[in-house]
């Protein structure tokens, strides 16, 4: 299974325990009111190397320190020879382990990045088109495509900074402490004052980030609706209006995003203005001690040029891990919001029937199907009014037939239930006499046709729209499907002509009649579920439509939602929807 297989059948059954247990998520940084996926953060490995690539200069230092003792007490030169080998060495072996380490932790992000993308495609995938809570597609674009990949550095280069900031001054404190209780004092008292500034900063940097991203995907959202409208705008002139609202916009986003960087600057300027306080301190001290005007803070008698040269180099590498930190602070505050972008794109809402890639069942008996809806309750979510209340309906292998209801009524609905892309509350649909549940569901869509009022074109050729990347279909078949619905002259004029995302190039009844060559060369599709295929066309263009609905359909069952009583009247039967009390459905 792919990894976007792996996150649908993730979702599908929650219950199931993680892959993997050893990578425990991550939600250091959950806040109140504020929910986000959880993330594994890079493994222990890769922090552990860069942990340990800080503690090799604590070894170095100590090597330099007791060559600069020796020489100043009189040594010969060629006893600084080994220890400057053995600091080269360590520096070389320092090198390997922080760039392994970084590697590893980069390797992990990216991976983590890729499960998150798959979790927020399946959860998509899982949700029904009923539901009106679904985010739009220019927010779920920018947040899957673009805003995600700031949760690259806040894995691969946060996460494993905070580690270190936690653990490599806690050991040159340690290391320090034995040979002067005040600079260690000194260091203690000054690392606390980063943080506490860093964290008041980062609440502002958070807020700027979740801003700066949400105009962003406004402004990916405005884009998308004006290039789909484009042609809507040129007609009504307003095309110097919707320039003038995209400068707008764009010198919006300019504004937030300078912010972030703004604040980002801030917090760097912080940490160095303490840090560099800091190291000045502990350098005032050695001084005046080695002067001799400060002769207390030494366990002994006075601190050697050695421990005082000691003291001095670990004083910078205490405060570098936190100024690493700083540095990364802002990937922090975008990272976050990054997930949390994500967090709305995962939302449950109403999902569709799942698909359980490892459940077994009968075959599909092949033909028409029937279709029987037993007891079938549902509402949407968020709503308290039924829209069927124990709606029962028979429907023969064969038979055609047209649901009819007021705007409202539930045809939409009724067609989404059969199809699987809503789940009942309550009730039974059975189709070919199966019932339709996650380990038939595949099986049983696979039989089905669909033909909506606006459907869908794809950028590329009419015959590539009508395959869809199906390799059952080949292009006899898709020429046949397109003869069938009456394009095959366009298809002959538009050869190698690519359409136009959205079917620029096309007329509405002739993206009707694409649809319809899509439902003609889906092979074994018994049930064939049309909704208002002639809505908003002229009468004679329906007429058209309907001819070829009915002609795709023969052999086939076929169940249309439509207004047009002339379309219902050319049906076998008439089932009329809305104000329907419980039990069973009649024509």
């Amino acid at each position: 299974m792919t990894a976007l297989d792996t996150a649908i059948a993730r979702r599908a059954a929650p219950d199931r325990p993680a892959a993997d247990a050893s990578a425990r998520p991550d939600r250091s940084d959950a806040r109140p009111g504020k929910t986000r996926p959880a993330v594994r953060s890079p493994g222990r490995l890769s922090i552990g190397l860069q942990i340990a690539a800080s503690f090799i200069w604590i070894a170095q230092a100590g090597l330099l320190a007791m060559a600069v003792g020796d020489i100043a007490a009189g040594g010969v030169a060629a006893a600084v020879v080994a220890p400057a080998v053995a600091v080269f060495v360590l520096g070389v072996v320092r090198a390997v382990l922080d760039r392994a380490g970084s590697r590893l932790a980069f390797t992990a992000a990216r991976r983590e990045l890729a499960r998150l993308r798959a979790e927020a495609i399946a959860a998509l995938a899982t949700r029904s088109p009923l539901d009106a809570s679904r985010p739009s597609s220019g927010f779920v674009a920018s947040t899957v495509a673009e805003q995600a990949e700031a949760v690259v550095p806040y894995l691969s280069r946060f996460q494993p900074l905070r580690w270190r900031a936690m653990i490599v001054p806690l050991a040159i404190f340690a290391c320090v402490f034995p040979l002067s209780w005040v600079a260690a004092l000194i260091l203690l008292v000054a690392m606390p004052l980063i943080p506490v500034f860093m964290a008041l900063i980062g609440w502002r940097a958070r807020e700027a980030s979740e801003r700066q991203l949400a105009k962003m995907g406004d402004m990916n959202g405005f884009l998308l609706d004006r290039l789909r409208g484009l042609a809507t705008i040129r007609s009504f002139d307003a095309v110097d209006s919707t320039a003038v609202r995209l400068r707008h916009e764009a010198d919006l986003l300019r504004r937030r995003t300078m912010s972030v960087l703004r604040i980002a600057f801030l917090s760097s300027a912080v940490l160095e203005l303490f840090s560099a306080l800091g190291v000045a301190m502990v350098a005032v001290y050695v001084g005046f001690h080695f002067l001799g005007q400060l002769e207390f803070g030494a366990w002994g008698d006075k601190l050697s040029l050695g421990q005082g040269v000691f003291i001095l180099m670990l004083a910078p590498a205490f405060f570098e891990p936190l100024r690493d930190l700083s540095a990364v602070w802002h990937d922090r505050a975008a990272g976050v919001a990054a997930l949390e972008a994500l967090e709305k794109v995962m939302t449950a809402g109403e999902a569709i029937v799942p698909v359980d890639e490892t459940g077994t069942g009968p075959a599909a008996a092949g033909g028409a199907a029937s279709v029987t809806l037993d007891e079938v309750h549902f509402h949407h979510a968020g709503q308290g009014r039924k829209v069927f209340d124990g709606l029962s309906l028979d429907i023969r292998p064969g038979e055609r037939v047209a649901v009819m209801a007021p705007s409202g009524g539930g045809k939409s609905t009724l067609l989404a239930l059969i199809g699987g892309l809503a789940v009942p509350q309550a009730g039974t649909v059975r189709i070919g006499g199966e019932p339709l549940r996650s380990d038939t569901a595949g099986r049983l869509r696979a039989g089905m046709a669909w033909i909506g009022q606006m459907p869908h074109i794809f950028a590329g050729t009419l015959r590539r729209n009508v395959t869809l990347g199906r390799p059952d279909i080949g292009q006899r078949e898709a020429g046949a499907a397109l003869e069938a619905a009456r394009l095959g002259a366009v298809a002959l004029r538009r050869a190698g002509a690519v359409l136009g995302e959205g079917g620029a190039g096309l007329s509405g009844g002739e993206a009707l009649r694409l649809a319809i060559a899509r439902a003609a060369a889906t092979q074994g599709a018994g049930l064939v579920l049309a909704d208002e295929p002639t809505a908003h066309l002229d009468r004679r263009t329906a007429d058209e439509i309907t001819d070829m609905l009915l002609e795709v359909a023969k052999g086939r069952t076929l169940i249309v939602a439509t207004h047009d009583p002339v379309l219902a009247a050319r049906m076998d039967r008439i089932v009329t929807l809305g104000n329907v009390p419980a039990g069973r459905e009649r024509a």
